[in-house]
């Protein structure tokens, strides 16, 4: 699966040839792709992103083309686009390989839970939409933030971050944006253990005990709020709950690493003391 994608980014780089100066209908697959973009001044050009594609505001008004994971060719084309943006994490290939056949320029970009992939991403968007220079001062206003963040005291905790998306709760372990924002800000992720999602029961989360809970706001709204959350099975019983440390985040602040890394390292600083 590793080389079969290392392959098709070979192949895409190679083919997306568009010319910077026609660019001017980007669609753009993956929620950091997207902020990079807004970030990057160049929103404009935007007319169409994804389901995870959260922020800005203006982001939320564009059409969608459906989840960066499981992107439908259909969707994408029908936006008439002169370049697509896409996560390395999009798909599927077939798929991705398809809108370049097509003819339509698809460049698939760094996206790995590093703020140097990070760095690599925003790199590899502004050489793509011709401002290679704000690309560059970017990466230097976020390199400040993230040292400026990094230096802030903070508790040291046992923390985990929960997503609700099909009912049930997933926690993030290690090789996980999540984790590496944890990291980052100081923070011991309990299931670090773990590779990636994987499902926690209300038995597994009063095992673990966590001293601080992370949680999504869609997940939150998905519980029927806070209040309802506190009282999941489960949650209830945890330090977390007992001593009110439940941070609920901006979903795309903690489940990615984004231009906004910094402003997600503040908030967990901030809350674990």
């Amino acid at each position: 699966m590793m080389l079969a994608r290392f392959l098709l980014l070979l192949c895409l780089a190679a083919t997306a040839s568009v010319s910077v100066a026609q660019v001017h209908r980007v669609v753009t697959l993956g929620g950091s792709v997207t902020e990079i973009v807004y970030a990057l001044g160049e929103g404009g050009r935007v007319v169409a992103d994804d389901e995870s594609s959260l922020y800005p505001d203006a982001a939320l008004r564009l059409p969608r083309v459906g989840y960066y994971r499981s992107v439908p060719l259909e969707g994408v084309v029908s936006m008439n686009p002169d370049l697509v943006l896409a996560s390395e994490n999009a798909g599927p290939p077939a798929t991705l390989q398809r809108l370049s056949e097509l003819g339509i320029a698809t460049v698939v970009v760094s996206d790995q839970p590093s703020v140097e992939s990070l760095y690599r991403r925003i790199e590899q968007i502004a050489g793509q939409l011709g401002v290679a220079h704000k690309g560059q001062s970017l990466t230097r206003h976020i390199r400040n933030e993230v040292a400026a963040a990094i230096a802030q005291p903070s508790r040291p905790q046992r923390a985990i971050v929960l997503v609700n998306r099909t009912g049930s709760f997933m926690a993030a372990g290690a090789g996980t944006a999540a984790d590496a924002v944890l990291n980052l800000a100081g923070l011991d992720n309990v299931l670090s253990a773990q590779q990636g999602y994987k499902p926690v029961s209300a038995e597994g989360l009063a095992v673990l005990a966590p001293d601080l809970i992370i949680v999504t706001a869609a997940s939150v709204h998905a519980s029927g709020g806070l209040d309802a959350f506190r009282q999941r099975a489960g949650i209830a019983s945890t330090p977390a709950a007992t001593h009110k440390r439940i941070e609920v985040m901006d979903d795309l602040l903690i489940l990615g690493i984004g231009p906004r890394v910094a402003q997600a390292l503040q908030q967990l600083k901030k809350a674990s003391q």
